[in-house]
């Protein structure tokens, strides 16, 4: 188990790296100087220059790429024009707010998820069956930004049954659960459908394996081999959709964030890229690409927790 999570993080590490030069590639690309872009028209050649070099621009992209990986190994993520303070700051005081929305969604979403599709599973073909199945097609063809313009007309403005805005009162955990409700309903009702009709047809397919007819045949309980055997097993496919699913709840999380007026990596993201200010930018989407690629690692390496076989056929 140690060898394959050496070797899977090893991959993280070099999987991060290579995303990370992508991007800064990427973003060095983009037409037009950020300098002067950040500065305005009116800047002056002087004040572009001193921007430049603040920001490293007057170097070559190879010495800014190496430049931007020793000051990234130190903590330093570079300095927001603007207010003068660290990117690094700015990014990890908003982070925690998209981490909760994330995990939040995760956590009811595959719970009800994994629980209608161990439940259709079980009454295969009753109408009980078919029913999950079309309100699962139906959350999963529902988008985000819709579900959550929605929730916030109904729940929030008509309903006032929960906050329309904000993060709750810092320090008060009951009035932050409070306002995660709605977001967290919003980017996570997409994911009970696709976990719910996953967990259904890997948990059919397992229930006609032979380990789960000799235990029939040995007369075990049925709810015993359903939730002791079968689903089990049948969760590991989730397991990989789970840490998938965090690159693409945290785009989900930039509508929420909107929405609800949230804080948050993604509205940060939005409006750095509105006033043109790079390295926060820079700094925003390096932190959700390492979060990305770490939860996929995780993903593996409980997966091979859970099944031997995985880890011994690699």
């Amino acid at each position: 188990m140690l060898k394959f999570a050496t070797k899977r993080i090893g991959l993280a590490l070099v999987i991060a790296a290579l995303s990370v030069t992508l991007l800064f590639i990427i973003i060095h690309l983009i037409p037009g100087d950020p300098a002067r872009t950040m500065l305005g028209p009116r800047a002056t050649a002087e004040m572009i220059a001193d921007l430049q070099a603040r920001m490293g621009l007057d170097k070559t992209l190879v010495e800014q790429i190496l430049i931007f990986f020793g000051n990234m190994l130190r903590g330093d993520l570079g300095m927001d024009i603007f207010s003068n303070r660290p990117v690094a700051t700015i990014v990890f005081e908003q982070l925690p707010h998209t981490l909760a929305l994330i995990l939040s969604a995760i956590a009811w979403s595959a719970t009800l998820g994994i629980f209608l599709g161990c439940f259709s599973a079980v009454r295969r073909n009753s109408l009980a069956d078919r029913i999950t199945g079309v309100l699962a097609v139906s959350f999963i063809a529902a988008p985000a930004f819709v579900i959550a313009l929605y929730s916030l007309l109904l729940f929030a403005v008509k309903l006032k049954w929960f906050p329309a805005i904000g993060a709750g009162e810092p320090g008060d955990i009951g009035d932050i659960i409070w306002h995660l409700v709605l977001p967290s309903f919003a980017i996570g009702l997409s994911w009970v459908g696709y976990i719910a009709r996953l967990v259904r047809a890997s948990m059919l397919e397992i229930m006609g394996e032979g380990h789960v007819r000799t235990a029939r045949a040995f007369g075990l309980p049925e709810n015993w081999i359903t939730y002791r055997y079968a689903l089990k097993l049948a969760i590991l496919p989730t397991v990989t959709v789970i840490g998938v699913g965090m690159g693409f709840l945290l785009s989900a999380a930039v509508f929420a964030e909107i929405v609800f007026s949230r804080p948050g990596l993604g509205k940060l993201v939005i409006d750095s890229i509105t006033t043109r200010n790079y390295p926060v930018v820079m700094g925003s989407v390096l932190v959700s690409t390492i979060l990305f690629v770490a939860s996929t690692t995780l993903s593996d390496i409980v997966n091979a927790i859970l099944d031997p076989r995985i880890r011994q056929a690699k």
